[in-house]
């Protein structure tokens, strides 16, 4: 019997979602600003279901599977805003200082990461899209986020549904995710039951509140971008709406309100039609995340995608009625690596065989730097 619990660190909400023999047996979720307030509440919330086998942390941007335990305390919070958050520590102190609400989360999950340290609790960390080695490596130069941990984790539970629903092995699903969440929009693509390529939320096109992709020559006139830029320019910046349902109830009134919501849906439109270089001939077309649960979005979805393929949402974990398909798909990978229910999906998605961080497939000149400072600061361990 395996007991593993996931925790999805969404932009609006962090899930934690508990499963045991396969079923969900645990729900719970908080808000990011009550998180960013108070980090305690997280642990408190997962110290109802301990003790568990293992538990997915919020793994950011991903890394190969880590193990808190082989981490050092004295290094952690510096290997974790390196390699979790790809954030500098003084960029962090000053978005801090102004109280910058999209990073006061970071500091959240930082904090909570040396508190589980201190607990000694069965934690580990672990992949994004970018470090499976079933992405080819030509896909990956030069990007840093083909999908974080959570847009994955919606993906393993992706390929577990589409097995279900149309009765068909995990090597036989194939399908390409949009994943809608309240700051950005990520378009995976799952071939063979193996994800093969994707468009992470700043690569993509804008997101409710990310800018999205940012025109290399923008970059070079801005001259300094701080990490809480890229919590802005996209739609909520456009539509000068702060909720994507105040922007759908002016779309029809309000020309900022409309240009926003095509540039938000036609963004979605042509990450899918990309990943179709990737994945030819996908079964459907999976959604989730939290806008696609506002009906007139996954509407719009269905309406636009229809033309390449089948489109539905993702369908939940037995015992799932709260979280987010991401908390479910952490749980989901967090049991595997146990042994349980869903080890063969974990086999599937090659997980396991995870390597690197983010920062090995950068090629520009210009990184060269950072990356050596950085891995002088922390080097990153590689697994035994």
């Amino acid at each position: 019997m395996v007991k593993a619990v996931g925790i999805d660190p969404g932009t609006k909400s962090f899930d934690v979602c508990g499963l045991e023999d396969g079923e969900v047996f645990f729900e719970d979720m908080l808000t990011t600003s009550e998180l960013a307030e108070d980090p305690d509440l997280l642990m408190d919330i997962i110290e109802k279901v301990m003790p568990v086998d293992l538990i997915a942390g919020p793994s950011g941007y991903g890394v190969e599977i880590t193990h808190l335990k082989d981490l050092e305390l004295q290094k952690l919070e510096e290997w974790y805003l390196t390699y979790i958050l790809l954030l500098k520590k003084q960029d962090l102190e000053t978005a801090v200082s102004k109280n910058d609400p999209g990073i006061m989360v970071y500091s959240a999950m930082t904090e909570v990461a040396l508190e589980m340290k201190k607990r000694d609790w069965p934690v580990c960390y672990i992949p994004g899209v970018i470090n499976l080695p079933t992405v080819p490596e030509w896909r990956k130069i030069n990007n840093l986020d083909m999908g974080t941990v959570d847009k994955l984790c919606s993906c393993v539970l992706g390929i577990h549904d589409q097995s279900l629903e149309k009765n068909i092995s995990y090597p036989d699903t194939s399908f390409i995710l949009v994943e809608m969440g309240q700051g950005y929009n990520s378009i995976l693509a799952v071939e063979d039951g193996k994800v093969v390529d994707g468009l992470g939320g700043t690569t993509n096109g804008i997101g409710f509140l990310s800018a999205g992709k940012i025109d290399l020559e923008l970059a070079q006139l801005a001259g300094e971008w701080n990490k809480s830029d890229v919590f802005s320019g996209g739609a909520s910046t456009v539509s000068e709406k702060n909720s994507l349902e105040a922007l759908l109830k002016d779309r029809n009134e309000g020309e900022k309100s409309k240009i926003a919501w095509n540039a938000l849906i036609e963004g979605v439109e042509k990450g899918v039609a990309s990943m179709l270089t990737s994945v030819s001939e996908p079964n459907e077309i999976l959604t989730s995340g939290r806008l696609t649960r506002i009906d007139e979005v996954q509407k719009e979805l269905e309406r636009k995608l229809r033309g390449y393929a089948g489109v539905r949402s993702v369908g939940s974990l037995k015992g799932a009625k709260e979280v987010k398909e991401a908390a479910q798909g952490h749980a989901m990978v967090a049991e595997g690596l146990s042994g349980g229910e869903f080890s063969e999906v974990i086999d599937c998605i090659k997980i396991r065989e995870a390597d690197g961080t983010p920062l090995d497939h950068i090629y520009h000149p210009k990184a060269d730097t950072i990356k050596e400072e950085l891995r002088k600061k922390v080097p990153f361990r590689n697994k035994k």
